[in-house]
């Protein structure tokens, strides 16, 4: 998020509809701070103004997962920085910390009506961004709650054997037989050409563990996963991903929402409770950022001193080739859904799945913000959400632009 909330007539139903929720969560994938210390390497870096924070609550918010592949944008103290200023909001936060220990826990907002708890994970994050703990002398290390995961590349027999040839040719030393490491892949034998993938035991382990714990303090324990990866295709989330969260159900989370891949994901229900892959951009305003690191430019082939000096419009002009390419040219990355959770007596009772536009194809500076679909888009976004979420058993029904999952009760 850029620009104020506050000032989009557009957005006021948006935000009307998660201040009629008990508690509201988002993936929080910026960074709030004034250019306190220098940007990391990401493409682009992403910041927002400090007092956008108090915009997040105002719409409704009331629980924010940090853990992403931008929150180390610009460094441990853009990361402090954020703390403090969503801390400042009154929005509850998880995923990010001084340590490894910290970014796992949970945050907790207490309402009127319950306790809801929020643990966040990432799986995608730049490796200098995972937090860690402290050993004897050398202290922790500030970052995000990871969750690792492992691929392996599998190949028939005869593919295999050649690319095991071009290993021994290089002197890489493979085993006669079996798997092997090749230029930092995993590969081993497999009935058709493919990626396997699992996560991290452990990851999976400590993050299960929080929740656990969550859920003897809060009435709701909800899970945010963040991963770009993908198996095939961006719809179809990782063999890693639905492990994961379907272990997090098993420890007791009410429900897991995921979100990195900027297109909706189909929702999978598991033991009568909600997986929902990826609900794809809520707000997506990050080409009015007021400024960008010299490496930016550079990376787009601008000068960073060049006079007169380069902007973020020439940079964007330049990283979407004038908006024909990239994010501003995928519709798909422009539309949404908001899920609404209900539940009575103790058990999920119900699903709501409301359509939003993020406002493609009009101009930078006015898409990015979130606002009610029309009927027309609403209508394809949630027949699309319904193909998405077929092949894992669940149905949605469509009834005045809102779609309607059938809940199973747990078995």
């Amino acid at each position: 998020m850029t620009r104020p909330w506050s000032e989009d007539a557009e957005f006021r139903p948006v935000a009307a509809l998660l201040a009629s929720c008990d508690a509201a969560a988002t993936n929080l994938e910026t960074v709030f701070h004034d250019f306190e210390s220098p940007a990391t390497t990401a493409l682009p870096a992403l910041r927002s103004d400090p007092r956008l924070a108090r915009d997040l609550a105002a719409a409704g918010f009331r629980l924010a997962a940090r853990a992403n592949n931008h929150a180390g944008d610009y460094g441990p103290a853009g990361m402090r920085a954020t703390t403090r200023h969503v801390a400042a909001a009154g929005l509850a936060q998880a995923g990010v910390g001084e340590s490894l220990a910290e970014a796992r826990k949970a945050a907790l907002f207490r309402g009127p009506r319950g306790a809801v708890a929020l643990v966040s994970a990432t799986s995608t994050f730049p490796v200098e961004t995972r937090a860690g703990n402290p050993s004897g002398p050398i202290p922790a290390r500030p970052g995000v709650s990871p969750l690792r995961f492992r691929a392996t590349y599998r190949l028939p027999g005869e593919e295999l054997e050649r690319v095991r040839a071009a290993a021994r040719a290089l002197r890489l030393d493979p085993p006669p037989d079996g798997a092997f490491d090749f230029g930092g892949l995993r590969m081993d034998r497999g009935d058709s050409a493919g990626v396997a993938t699992e996560p991290e035991a452990s990851d999976v382990e400590a993050i299960a563990a929080e929740v656990r714990r969550a859920r003897s303090a809060a009435d709701r324990t909800i899970v945010s996963i963040h991963c770009h990866e993908q198996a095939g295709d961006r719809e179809t989330p990782p063999d890693f991903l639905r492990a994961f969260a379907r272990a997090m159900i098993d420890a007791g989370a009410d429900a897991v929402f995921g979100h990195g891949p900027h297109v909706l994901r189909g929702i999978e229900l598991y033991r009568g409770r909600p997986i929902f892959y990826s609900l794809g951009n809520f707000a997506f305003e990050y080409e009015t950022v007021s400024a960008l690191p010299a490496d930016d430019y550079e990376g787009a082939g601008l000068a960073a001193d060049a006079k007169p000096a380069p902007t973020p419009s020439d940079f964007f002009d330049r990283y979407d080739a004038n908006g024909t390419r990239g994010h501003p040219a995928d519709p798909e990355e422009w539309e949404s859904a908001v899920a609404v959770l209900r539940w009575a007596r103790g058990d999920l009772a119900e699903i709501e799945l409301h359509p939003i536009a993020l406002g493609f194809g009009l101009p930078r500076g006015r898409r990015g913000s979130p606002r009610p679909a029309d009927p027309e888009l609403s209508q394809k976004i949630l027949e699309r959400l319904s193909r998405l979420s077929a092949r894992y058993g669940t149905r949605i029904e469509i009834r005045g632009g809102i779609g309607r999952v059938a809940v199973r009760p747990p078995s």
